[in-house]
C-alpha cells in the first residue's frame, strides 16, 4: 500500500487500486473533500494550482481543475511552479487556498496533492482531519452545471516571486554582481529548471557564469531527486570542471536547498538553514526554530548571535507553528528548507540562494572557509520499512526499555545525550520508520543510527 494520507495533503504512487496507490479516484475525492472545507469558509472560493516537473503531473492537474469546476471554485492555474512560488501566489492573488501537485523529494513513480490555506500555509490539523474523513466517506456534493467554477490562467508567478526577493532588505544584487560567481546548479529536470536560472541571472550573475545540470522539464528525474550528496556526483564534477565558486541543488519542488562548495564537497542540506540563519541574525536579532530532527548546529549559532531556538516536530505546519509562537526571526527544517517570515510563511529554497549569496558577497568567504565557521556535526539517517508486522509503539517502548537517555516523544521518540542524539519516528510521505542521528564524528553518528535499526530489526 502506497497512499499515504497526512494533514497536508495525500501522497502516493500512481496507478493501481482506489485506496491502495494515488488514482484517479483518490484525487477527485480529495480535491473535492478539500473543495467542501474551503467552501464551508466561503460562498465562491476560488484556489490556485500549480505543478512541478513530474510526468503524471499534467494528467493529475487536469483532474484537479475538473473538480474544483465541478464543486463551483474558480481556479487560478500557474501551470509549472515551484511550492513556496504557490504560497506567494495565494498571499498575491487572495485566494482561499493552493494545491501543489508535487510529491516533493519522492520518485518519479510518485506524485501528491499538497493543500494550503488561505495564508499560503498548509492547512491545520484540524481543517486535515475533516479533509481526510470527506475524502474517505465520499461526503461532497456537486454544484448544478449553472454554477461551475471558471479558469483563469496566470504565467507571470514565478517571475513575481523572485521579484518580492529581490526587495528583501538581506538581498544585495549589487554586491552579489560584483562577486562574478560563477555557479553550477543541478535542477533535477523540474521546475527549478525555470526558477533558478531566472533568480540567477536577476540577481546579477552572469548567463555564461551559470552552469546548468538536468536543466531540462522532460518529465522524467535524471537521477534519485532527494538533493543529497550520493546524487549530486554530476554536480560535483560541474562545479570543479567550470570552477564554480558554489553548486545548488535543490529538489523537484523547489522547496528544499542543498549546497556544495568550490571543491566539489557537499555543504550539507543541514547547513543550508544554519548558514542562511548566521546571515539574518547578524543583521536582525532574534530567535529560531528547527524541527526535532535537524542539526544542534542551528542552536549552537543562534545563542552566539544572543537570540533563543527552539524545536519543533517535523513538518512544515508544526515549524510554522512553533515559529509564531517564538516569533522567530527564520526558521525552517534541516532538509535544507528556509523559512523567512519577512517574504511567507514556508520553506523556499530560491530565497535561500539569494541569502546565501548575499551573505558570501559581503564577506568575501570561499564556501569551504564558511563551513569551517560553524560547529562540526554529522548525521546519519536510517530507515526501516514499514510491513505491517511493526508497531511503532512498541518499538518505541522496546528502545525506552534498551537505551538510557533524555527522551522526547513530542513527535516519535527523540533520544538526546551529551554529544549525540538519535530520533525514530514515521514518516509523512512514505511507509518508514526514519531514524536520524547526529554526533560528533561520521563514524559515531552511523554506528548509533544502526545500532537502533539493529535494536528494532532484533
Amino acid at each position: 500500500m502506497t497512499l499515504i494520507s497526512s494533514i497536508s495533503g495525500i501522497r502516493g504512487t500512481i496507478g493501481g487500486k482506489p485506496g491502495d496507490n494515488l488514482t484517479p479516484q483518490d484525487i477527485v475525492n480529495y480535491t473535492s473533500a478539500y473543495a467542501t472545507v474551503i467552501k464551508e469558509k466561503k460562498s465562491c472560493p476560488k484556489v490556485v494550482v500549480g505543478r512541478d516537473g513530474r510526468s503524471t503531473g499534467l494528467t493529475v492537474k487536469n483532474i484537479i481543475i475538473s473538480t474544483l469546476q465541478l464543486m463551483g471554485v474558480d481556479v487560478i492555474d500557474i501551470d509549472y511552479t515551484t511550492t513556496p512560488t504557490i504560497e506567494m501566489a495565494i498571499i498575491r492573488f487572495k485566494s482561499d487556498g493552493g494545491i501543489m501537485i508535487s510529491a516533493s523529494h519522492n520518485p518519479m513513480q510518485w506524485n501528491a496533492l499538497k493543500l494550503f490555506d488561505p495564508n499560503g500555509e498548509f492547512v491545520n490539523a484540524e481543517d486535515g482531519k475533516r479533509i481526510k474523513a470527506l475524502a474517505e466517506n465520499r461526503d461532497f456534493t456537486y454544484e448544478e452545471y449553472t454554477h461551475l467554477g471558471k479558469v483563469e490562467s496566470v504565467n507571470d508567478m514565478i517571475d513575481y516571486h523572485i521579484n518580492k526577493i529581490l526587495e528583501l532588505p538581506y538581498v544585495d544584487r549589487n554586491a552579489i554582481a560584483a562577486a562574478d560567481f560563477r555557479i553550477g546548479a543541478d535542477t533535477v529536470n523540474s521546475t527549478g529548471a525555470i526558477s533558478v536560472p531566472l533568480l540567477l541571472e536577476k540577481l546579477g550573475v552572469k548567463k555564461e557564469n551559470i552552469f546548468i545540470e538536468n536543466g531540462d522539464i522532460c518529465g522524467e528525474f535524471a537521477h534519485n531527486p532527494e538533493p543529497l550528496a550520493k546524487n549530486l556526483t554530476g554536480l560535483s564534477s560541474t562545479i570543479t570542471s567550470h570552477h564554480c565558486n558554489l553548486g545548488i541543488a535543490v529538489d523537484p519542488d523547489v522547496d528544499r536547498l542543498a549546497f556544495m562548495s568550490e571543491n566539489g564537497v557537499y555543504f550539507g542540506e543541514e547547513y543550508t538553514l544554519v548558514a542562511c540563519a548566521d546571515y539574518i541574525l547578524s543583521m536582525k536579532k532574534g530567535n529560531t526554530v528547527s524541527n526535532l530532527s535537524s542539526s544542534r548546529a542551528l542552536k549552537d549559532v543562534t545563542i552566539q548571535h544572543g537570540g533563543n531556538y527552539y524545536a519543533s516536530p517535523v513538518g512544515e505546519v508544526n515549524v510554522v507553528h512553533k515559529m509564531k509562537e517564538a516569533n522567530a526571526v527564520i526558521g525552517g527544517e534541516g532538509n535544507g528548507g528556509v523559512i523567512l517570515p519577512d517574504l511567507h510563511y514556508g520553506r523556499d529554497a530560491l530565497l535561500g540562494i539569494a541569502l546565501l549569496l548575499t551573505y558570501l558577497a559581503k564577506t568575501g568567504l570561499k564556501m569551504t572557509e564558511l563551513r569551517e565557521k560553524y560547529p562540526k556535526y554529522y548525521m546519519a539517517k536510517d530507515k526501516i520499512t514499514l510491513d505491517g508486522s511493526i508497531n511503532f509503539e512498541n518499538v518505541k517502548q522496546k528502545v525506552k526499555d534498551t537505551v538510557q537517555g533524555f527522551y522526547n516523544e513530542e513527535d516519535g521518540l527523540k533520544i538526546d545525550f551529551d554529544n549525540s542524539w538519535v530520533h525514530l519516528r514515521t514518516s509523512n510521505t512514505e511507509p518508514i520508520i526514519r531514524v536520524y542521528s547526529e554526533a560528533k564524528s561520521q563514524d559515531e553518528a552511523e554506528e548509533l543510527a544502526h545500532s537502533i535499526v539493529r535494536l528494532i530489526e532484533g
